[in-house]
Order: structure tokens, then sequence, then C-alpha cells
């Protein structure tokens, strides 16, 4: 049944590019497009603004230095003043005291996302669950840690990252368009890594695997997409194996990423430390590429394993490497991305997620069951 039209104000004021903010920018996407009436309060030329500027949703610009900076809440207030919102919504740690105190005292409903397993401090790990109206995790893995922390069972929704099927999806002209600035043939395996250049997740797990596959497949070659704290060191050691070198290729940093999930053939997802959701491999499917995902955190949650890519064990090289040579297998690959799109379709396409959001608001919450991802098959 669908939800009857809501006004709703997003306020987040974080100036950096994480994954809440991509959640952000996609839920009020969603919502809009879904036929509700979108604000959002974010922080000036930050990239959440620049991430709505061509949407339907009307900005309000604001900065919260920390939850008790005047300034936010008089922007918050007085936005709220103009839209008249049915609830307000909230990403960010440090904005969701603020939204509480504004919710209440202008009698707005509050919805909470928290996309983080570390516990938050004693009081409002104990508070905000019970002081907002709708308290949600972005995968069951993190509802449980949720748990943990002591919140009851019945204040913890959950709601996954929405993806837009508009923005990714399969494109030959941009997979040839990137492979020919990259220098890799149309024939190329490439499996591609997207995220942060750090130890923790894996990279070097990764880069040992695939080079070892690469001896045995001379097609097969890494796209590195992103940057981080271990990037140089990741460099070093790619450049001291000298047979497989030149088949390693770098982006650094990039803004705007959902060209590249066109360009390769596998996605490789190696963390070693649990991830709370793992949207890119979300994204990748969307684009019909199957996906390599570490069995670990929420990570199991974003594929069908064994239909839409594999779940193995992390820091297994000898497992990595198998997987890696399993899907350099045409017709697998093929038969992988064409489910992954349609998983992705059903389970975290904008206008699921949006309906989901929209009838969770509106009715009782619902009974929380188990993720409607199966990770029922591994290899490793």
């Amino acid at each position: 049944m669908t939800a009857a039209p809501m006004k709703f104000l997003f306020v987040g004021t974080n100036p950096e590019h994480t994954g809440a903010a991509t959640h952000f920018v996609a839920l009020a996407q969603a919502m809009a497009e879904a036929g509700h009436d979108v604000s959002a309060v974010v922080y000036p030329d930050g990239l959440i603004a620049q991430g709505l500027a061509a949407s339907n949703v009307r900005l309000y610009y604001a900065k919260f230095r920390n939850a008790f900076d005047p300034r936010g809440y008089r922007a918050v207030i007085a936005a709220i003043r103009q839209h008249r919102p049915d609830w307000l919504i909230g990403n960010f740690g440090k904005e969701y005291w603020p939204l509480i105190f504004c919710g209440r005292l202008m009698k707005v409903k509050v919805a909470l996302f928290r996309h983080r397993t570390p516990a938050m401090s004693r009081i409002s790990g104990y508070l905000l669950p019970r002081l907002a109206q709708r308290f949600f995790a972005v995968s069951n893995y993190a509802r449980q840690a949720y748990l943990d922390w002591g919140v009851p069972p019945q204040l913890v929704q959950i709601l996954h990252n929405p993806v837009d099927m508009a923005l990714y999806q399969p494109s030959t002209s941009q997979r040839a368009e990137i492979r020919n600035q990259l220098g890799l043939d149309d024939d190329s395996i490439v499996v591609g890594y997207f995220g942060r250049m750090s130890e923790g997740k894996g990279i070097f797990t990764l880069l040992e695997a695939a080079n070892a596959a690469m001896l045995i497949e001379p097609k097969l070659h890494c796209l590195w997409v992103g940057d981080g704290p271990d990037a140089a060191l990741l460099r070093e050691r790619i450049a001291a194996q000298l047979q497989t070198a030149h088949r390693h290729h770098f982006t650094g940093w990039v803004h705007d990423v959902h060209p590249y999930y066109k360009a390769i053939s596998v996605l490789a997802f190696p963390s070693k430390l649990p991830e709370t959701f793992g949207r890119v491999a979300v994204e990748a499917q969307a684009c019909e590429v199957p996906v390599l995902g570490s069995d670990i955190g929420g990570v199991p949650e974003t594929l069908q394993a064994g239909v839409t890519g594999f779940l193995l064990p992390p820091i297994d090289v000898d497992a990595w490497r198998e997987a890696i040579l399993a899907m350099t297998d045409n017709d697998r690959r093929q038969t992988m991305g064409a489910a992954a799109r349609e998983f992705v379709a059903q389970h975290f396409s904008t206008t699921v997620i949006a309906e989901e959001f929209a009838n969770n608001l509106t009715g009782n919450p619902p009974a929380v069951g188990a993720s409607r991802a199966s990770s029922g098959m591994h290899l490793g």
C-alpha cells in the first residue's frame, strides 16, 4: 500500500564525503521522486548540497560545528517554520540531539539513522532511540549491535541504503570510454576495488590474491578507485612485483565513481574488519557487476551469495585467488551480473526503499525479521 504524500525536512550539514552522506542524498532524492515534499538543511557548497542541487529537494544552508552550535539550531527552526514538515530526518551524530530538541520544540516527529556500530555515550545510547519516533539501522548487522548496547528490539528498525537504478546501470559507451582512458582492452577482465585505501579494508589480501591469479590468467587486471593512508604502500608493493605491476591501474580519489563500475568485470570487497553495510557492493550489482565480498559484518546482506557473487573468508588469500579465477569465466560473470541487477532492483532500488520508509513512518513500525538478502552459498 502506497503511503500518502508527506513533508520531510532532512538535516545533514556534514561537509565530508562519507557513506552516510551518500545515503542522505539517495534517500532524500528517493522520497522526492516518490512524490513527497522534501527539503534539506545542508552544508553550503558541501558534497551533499552538490548531490542534491539538480534534484527536486529544496535546500537551506547551515553549519553545525557541534551539537551546541546555536546557528545550526536557528537554521533548522527557521526551515521548520517555513516548510512545516511532518518529519525531521537525521543521519549524523552531531545533529541527533539538535533534532530531538527542535522536534520537541516545534512538535515535529524525528527519525534518526545510525550508520556506525561503535556505541554512543551511555546517555545518548539510552535516550536517543527512546526520544526519536523512529530509530533506524542500515543493516541487520548494525541493528544487532544496537541491541547489544541495550536498546529494546522494538525501537530499532532497518532500512537499507537506496540505489538509483537509472544512474547505476550498465553502459557500453561509458565502459568503452573508461577502459580507453585506462588503456584496457575490451576483453580485459578487470577486478575493481572501490573505497578507502587502508589495511583494514583488506587491500593487501586482495593484492596478493590478484597477483597470484594474474600469473595464471593473462587477461586479468585490477582497477583501484579511491585513496587513503595506505595508498602509497599499496603502490610500492605493486611496483615490487615486476611481472604484474603494469596490470594494476589507479584513479586516485574520484568524486563521482558511478561510471567506473561500468568498466569493471567484478567488484572486490575484501574488508577484514566488519562493515556496517557495504554500499559499493549494491552499486556495482546495479551495474550488472557481480561481487566478491568478505563474509563479515553487513556485507552478506548486500549480495545473494552463489547467485550475484560469492562470500569469502576475510584475509584468506588462497580463497580470494580461487574466487578471482572463478570469475574469469565469461558465462558465469554474465549470468551473475544479470541476476545482480535484478536483485538490487527488488531489494535496494529507490522506489522500493522510498515505499518501505514511507509505510514505516505512516503506521506502526513493522516487526523486524531476517534480512531480505540471502547469503546461503559461500565460496572458500
